[in-house]
């Protein structure tokens, strides 16, 4: 699969299979055109000896100093230098792709004076596998991501680190090794590559996908728990929905519906006199419908961001202008991944709670406590409840919005600032979290059902069976570390939804 680029037409979906699954990358040859149509101009400028900020200037509060043109490759390489500062852990492999892609996406809009010699090796980079080590923290978010932006062209100069064939080497090392010549900057393209929000964009991106997975999952775990607990399924009917017509809210009603379609272990309580359930179960379409809502304005932000021009300045051939702005301000990322992070946060908390009606000897109608298979000499899932405890308070320090923070830095002159990659890293570790809480649940829900003497749906029976494949039934305590990383993974991976399309089409 070869994704074309215009700058104007990626989709999030092809951003996955560029980040993920290593597709190719090509531009559109609209694109070709205008890149160097573009570029053509700014050498216009050049050879003018115009005074343009960011072409012929200094950068931020240097930008009225004026800088020979002998030196103006010197400005763009030292710009690069310096600012990259970033720290900490590297972003994985995923995550590096996904923003060298949108980076290369940027600049084949046309707008960023960057020559096709220049960007055809960052391509060439990408396609080869050549992933610049960028480290996670750094960020402001206003002028973009400009440190770890950095990091990612140092490999482009033959600088910095690079992992290249599962190996860590310097950048220099990795270029030469894919036969790739490392290219020296010209006027406009140092800003071209640092100036942008593609870092807090492409984590955004990632995360956001897996979010969408794991709506569609947090459903079927809650169904199963529901049976698990001789639930009534009356909470779901669509007659209540249809007066609160939210679109998530109703998939999660359908999903839930469907899944438990068939249960004999529901047609075993169909008359038992019980009226409602807790919260945590006849709620739950309210609660993951509101995710579901909350991650369609998250997309819709990054529908947009994706194909945006959020470098600086921006150049305008065809008006014979290069325009100063601000598109490089990451607010509106950042607010959407602080929505994407306490959001999703709410499916760990209401999975949590639906753990303690299965734990809790007082609630869960007929097993034994904490699904121990001898009680008091076992203690069956009771600390497996508290790590999922532990990881929802995390969330909860985490849920704190990065986006309302703002500190004033170079000199004053970025005064206001989004902190956007914070959150979009925030946002990335809250749901892997949510990971490891839905895959205790769904762990706890199959031993419930395990105990029970009637079987659950088709769909769910075949569930149970995966998850038997992945973890054994617990007959007796054990350590179950490597129980729930296995959970998280079967939560993480396609399998789940595959193994339910036999018998329901999840929404």
């Amino acid at each position: 699969m070869t994704v074309i680029l215009t700058g104007h037409t990626l989709t999030l979906e092809q951003l996955y299979e560029v980040a993920e699954n290593h597709a190719k990358v090509a531009l559109h040859p609209d694109s070709v055109k205008n890149v160097e149509k573009c570029r053509a101009y700014v050498e216009k400028i050049v050879a003018e000896n115009r005074v343009v900020y960011g072409l012929t200037t200094g950068f931020g509060k240097f930008a009225t100093i004026r800088i020979p043109t002998e030196q103006i490759e010197e400005l763009q390489t030292n710009l690069i230098m310096s600012h990259a500062t970033a720290v900490g852990a590297y972003l994985s492999e995923a995550e590096t792709r996904a923003i060298m892609l949108l980076r290369i996406n940027v600049l084949a809009n046309g707008h960023s004076g960057i020559r096709l010699q220049t960007l055809q090796t960052l391509i060439d980079m990408l396609n080869a596998g050549i992933h610049p080590c960028i480290p996670e923290k750094g960020s402001v978010g206003a002028s973009g991501d400009l440190a770890p932006l950095s990091h990612l062209a140092l490999v482009l100069l033959g600088k910095g680190r690079a992992v290249y064939n599962g190996e860590e080497m310097t950048g220099g090392e990795a270029m030469q090794l894919a036969g790739l010549t490392p290219v020296t900057l010209k006027a406009k393209e140092g800003l071209a590559l640092n100036n942008g929000t593609q870092v807090m964009t492409g984590i955004t991106a990632l995360a956001l996908l897996k979010a969408e997975h794991l709506c569609r999952v947090a459903d079927v775990c809650a169904a199963m728990s529901i049976d698990a607990l001789l639930g009534t399924t009356d909470a779901f009917d669509p007659l209540i929905h249809k007066l609160r017509p939210f679109g998530g809210q109703q998939d999660s009603a359908k999903n839930i519906t469907a899944l438990l379609d068939g249960s004999e272990l529901r047609e075993s309580h169909r008359n038992c006199g019980n009226v409602q359930d807790a919260y945590s179960l006849r709620c739950t379409p309210q609660v993951h419908g509101a995710v579901r809502e909350a991650l369609r304005y998250v997309r819709s932000v990054l529908d947009v961001e994706i194909n945006a021009t959020t470098d600086n300045p921006l150049i305008f051939p065809d008006e014979d202008r290069v325009i100063s702005g601000g598109n490089f301000h990451g607010e509106p990322v950042a607010f959407a991944a602080d929505t994407l992070g306490f959001t999703i946060a709410e499916l760990a908390n209401i999975s949590e709670r639906r753990m303690e009606q299965m734990l809790n000897p007082a609630l869960n109608r007929g097993l034994n406590a904490f699904l121990a298979p001898r009680p008091g000499l076992d203690s069956g899932f009771m600390i497996a409840q508290l790590t999922a405890a532990s990881l929802i308070s995390e969330n909860k320090v985490m849920a704190h919005p990065a986006s309302v923070d703002s500190i004033p830095t170079s000199a004053n002159q970025e005064d206001h600032v989004s902190m956007g990659t914070i959150g979009a890293v925030k946002a990335r570790n809250m749901i892997d979290n949510v990971c490891f809480v839905l895959g205790i649940e769904l762990m706890i829900a199959t031993q419930a059902i395990d105990g029970r003497s009637y079987t659950s749906s088709k769909a769910l029976e075949s569930l149970r069976h995966q998850v038997r494949k992945n973890v054994p039934f617990l007959e007796k305590d054990r350590i179950i570390m490597g129980d729930i990383n296995s959970m998280k993974a079967l939560i993480e991976s396609a399998t789940i939804p595959q193994v339910i399309q036999e018998f329901v089409t999840l929404s």
